[in-house]
């Protein structure tokens, strides 16, 4: 039997949710986008790279160093875990879409996953620009329901007595997973085991890396 899981605070927003607009949305920025490279004010090449780089740099490089920090010092954990988005602030981390952080910890029974049901709401500061799986509806669904089952989609097996909570981002409050320590790093520095942190083990649908080279499938999404 498989553990159980729990679907932590209910998902509620101030604004409309994304979810039933999300085809229209993504027409309106394109046409934009198009709008704009057709005057001259855009120039495309440069948009992909800058979000390329709060994609998968600047942002999940954010988080990491906030995890590392947390694994290393016992204060920094404490407060991280009392008070995210003042610890998170102290990295200089602020900024729209993180005003309201809270960490959750993976123990050898726990193990945290975030979702947003009704949009994508996201830890920009920390993560960077959301994946595109993240704000898909058949991710939203499926982490609610079979959460185990996302995990297996992202190749991470747990034990079976791992219970595992699901957490519902919303307006108000959004979510740091802080994954587990891996084991054989008690003499990496900080910033070496910042290089560990992935942005799916922040988000709970992957593990921090072991130490030495990583595997060619790490960071793979399904």
């Amino acid at each position: 039997m498989s553990a159980p899981h729990t679907h932590a605070h209910p998902h509620s927003h101030d604004h409309d949710p994304e979810g039933s607009t999300l085809g229209e949305m993504d027409v309106r920025v394109r046409a934009l986008e198009t709008l704009l490279t057709q005057k001259g004010y855009v120039d495309p090449a440069a948009l992909d790279r800058i979000i390329e780089t709060y994609e998968t740099k600047i942002g999940p490089h954010n988080g990491a160093r906030v995890v590392a920090r947390a694994w290393t010092d016992p204060e920094f954990h404490a407060w991280l875990l009392k008070d995210a988005t003042a610890a998170i602030a102290s990295f200089g981390f602020t900024g729209r879409q993180g005003e309201h952080m809270v960490a959750v910890e993976n123990t050898p029974a726990v193990h945290n996953m975030v979702v947003c049901t009704l949009c994508s709401c996201y830890p920009w500061p920390v993560l960077g620009l959301p994946p595109v799986w993240y704000k898909s509806a058949p991710y939203r669904a499926k982490a609610v329901m079979d959460p185990r089952g996302v995990l297996a989609d992202f190749g991470v097996t747990l034990p079976e007595d791992t219970a595992i909570r699901v957490w519902d981002s919303t307006a108000e409050v959004r979510y740091l997973v802080l994954p587990m320590r891996p084991q054989g790093t008690s003499e990496m520095s900080e910033d070496q085991l910042a290089s560990l942190v992935t942005r799916d083990s922040m988000i709970g649908t992957g593990l921090a890396l072991p130490p030495g080279p990583a595997p060619a499938s790490a960071g793979a999404t399904p």
